[in-house]
């Protein structure tokens, strides 16, 4: 099994309210690891709990924009925990 496959296998088995690429999953509150711009080329993470979200449109494939409450700002990557 390639990657390629294991990260296909990965998203086909994962819950749809996970995906940090559809704004409707972003919520003020909720735990998301970012990657800051300056981290765009290394893909290190960011974690930090969502203040604000920055994209208007309904999704982006490169993840959801936010603001963290801490100020940080950059593109949602993996959504840790969600609003029970």
């Amino acid at each position: 099994m390639t990657d390629n496959t294991k990260e296909n296998t990965f998203k086909n088995n994962s819950s749809a309210d996970k995906n940090p690429c559809i704004r409707k999953n972003i919520k003020p509150g909720i735990s998301v690891q970012i990657v800051l711009k300056k981290d765009q080329i290394s893909g290190k993470l960011t974690s930090g709990v969502v203040k604000e979200i920055l994209t208007n449109s309904a999704s982006h494939p490169h993840g959801i924009k936010v603001r963290l409450l801490d100020g940080n700002v950059g593109r949602v990557k993996k959504i840790e925990q969600t609003i029970s």
